[in-house]
């Protein structure tokens, strides 16, 4: 059996190990691979392991060998799971393997924001502190998270880890969530999306992308937001428009912006939260820390595994 990764660099950029793929078949890992690459990088293969190398039904109708895709992400929107399912292709993903670090990178933009950790140590690499008249200075709010409201939008694991977090933190959380009032956790509310937009002094989303939710962030919905309030992003870009976000950071409107995902990545030079001191990016990265990183490999092996004892696990395409 031939094994392809179209674009493991990302997920392991020489600090793991594939080795454990050798056990099933023949492997082929390829650092990136460009659209027009695709097909034949996989022509004879019957699994494919995507991170965010698209595979469509136009691609995999070129792949008649093809039985089984592994994404080795939790989103699986990069493939059409629709169109594999009809070819009889499974398509599985990597769940849950990244909780802990995605809602400790929601805390990080958090606490930089609240407490301006970057602005302190860049302003005293450049002399700052070392000249002023005081033991200490500030120039900037400095704000406690204790008793204030953080909205969290879609509270699977990772936000439910957040919620947990913030607790801790001794803030009020409210969450938007299908799930019922009566299975929350205690100190957890439950309200409406509306509802989150009126009293969170921080919001912070953790839903997944689909139709309803795209751009779920924009002009209208801001103006709902409280006067200041701040913006977390660390689950798909395009839930936000970005243009929309910017000039709210602009007017005022929104306090700070921390985010970890955007519409287009890598985004264009020119992309308008670029512009805004008060626009705090991170480069995809919160799922990136080693720990997680290893369990995504593992649990690519389970998977694999799994697909080739005959019965298929974290399948995506039922």
């Amino acid at each position: 059996m031939k094994i392809v990764d179209l674009d493991g660099y990302a997920v392991n950029p020489g600090d793991l190990s594939w080795d454990g793929l050798n056990e099933f078949g023949d492997v082929v890992v390829y650092d990136r691979s460009k659209p027009e690459e695709v097909v034949e990088r996989a022509e004879d293969a019957e699994v494919i392991l995507t991170n965010k190398v698209q595979i469509t039904d136009q691609v995999m109708a070129q792949l008649p060998k093809l039985k089984y895709i592994g994404v080795l992400a939790t989103g699986f929107n990069v493939v059409d799971t629709a169109a594999a399912k009809r070819r009889g292709i499974i398509v599985t993903n990597i769940p849950a393997y990244s909780t802990d670090s995605v809602a400790q990178m929601a805390f990080a933009h958090i606490l930089n924001i609240t407490n301006q950790v970057d602005h302190y140590a860049h302003l005293n690499r450049h002399g700052r502190w070392s000249r002023n008249p005081d033991f200490c200075y500030w120039d900037s709010p400095i704000t406690e998270l204790a008793n204030k409201t953080i909205g969290i939008v879609g509270f699977g694991h990772i936000g439910t880890k957040v919620a947990i977090i913030a607790r801790d933190f001794g803030m009020d959380v409210f969450v938007c969530t299908s799930k019922n009032s009566s299975d929350l956790p205690a100190g957890i509310q439950k309200t409406s999306l509306d509802g989150l937009f009126g009293v969170s002094d921080i919001l912070s989303l953790h839903c997944p992308l689909t139709d309803g939710t795209r751009e779920m962030i924009n002009k209208e919905s801001l103006k709902k937001m409280k006067k200041g309030a701040i913006l977390i992003n660390t689950s798909r870009g395009p839930l936000v428009n970005e243009k929309d976000v910017a000039d709210a950071l602009k007017s005022g409107q929104l306090g700070a912006y921390g985010a970890d995902v955007m519409v287009s990545e890598p985004p264009a030079a020119d992309n308008p939260l670029f512009k805004q001191p008060h626009a705090y990016l991170t480069p995809h990265i919160a799922w990136a820390s080693k720990e997680a990183r290893e369990r995504l490999v593992d649990s690519c092996l389970g998977n694999v595994k799994a697909f080739v004892e005959g019965h298929p696990i974290n399948v995506v395409n039922p």
